[in-house]
């Protein structure tokens, strides 16, 4: 089966943990934070359950004080960004096969966005080093959305930016909040092993993957079949 130059489906990603493996620094730099801060010491479980997938302004809120001023909030933001950037811009790549997947898709006439929770100054610092910006025809971040994941709406909007409807776009996803927003949004999800083990996200995943090398746009159109 070949995919036409005008795919009926179109494919969304998500940044963290999907085009890139930096779960684990992300993870440093909150338990950083927090210990600098002089909160309890944060666990992976409820940094994997309660804050990945989630925009950094709402975490902020939900665990050093929903009162803080702007300024605060801004400054704790900047100040958890550069201790995750400095561990992980020496280990910035792309998971396996990423590159020549977008360009498959592309090849294939696929629509691609990217949604992640992240803020532009993220996606700048990812896609200032991977050469990828180009593949994607919009980006949709934390701050342009009002609710979080699992909530479905920045799938949904990026769709809506693409063109698409809901049902016939696929999610690519590592989370547990971004795997149940897709299905939210009634997407086709793809799960990517890189923060869970298959059999912990089978049950959120209509296919799951753990890196980009076998996966090729003539399985996803398989998907919506």
């Amino acid at each position: 089966m070949e995919v036409s130059k005008h795919a009926t489906f179109a494919a969304i990603f998500d940044m963290d943990g999907t085009l890139i493996d930096n779960t684990q620094f992300h993870f440093n730099a909150w338990q950083q934070l927090f210990k600098k801060r002089g909160l309890p010491e944060l666990n992976r479980d409820t940094y994997l359950t309660g804050i990945s997938g989630v925009s950094i302004i709402n975490t902020l809120k939900k665990y050093f004080g929903k009162d803080l001023g702007e300024a605060d909030l801004k400054a704790l933001a900047k100040e958890k960004q550069r201790l995750y950037e400095t561990a992980f811009k020496p280990f910035l790549r792309p998971v396996n096969g990423l590159e020549k997947f977008l360009n498959d898709l592309k090849k294939a006439g696929v629509s691609i966005a990217l949604a992640t929770s992240s803020n532009m100054d993220d996606v700048d610092f990812i896609f200032g080093t991977l050469a990828i910006r180009k593949y994607f025809d919009t980006i949709i971040t934390g701050a342009m959305v009002s609710q979080p994941k699992p909530s479905p709406q920045i799938f949904l909007k990026a769709a809506e930016q693409l063109g698409a409807h809901p049902e016939k776009c696929v999610v690519f996803e590592d989370s547990l909040s971004g795997l149940a927003a897709g299905n939210n949004a009634g997407m086709k999800v793809v799960g990517i092993t890189t923060d869970h083990p298959a059999q912990n996200i089978t049950k959120l995943a209509n296919l799951v993957i753990n890196d980009y090398a076998d996966i090729t746009p003539q399985k996803l159109a398989a998907l919506f079949d």
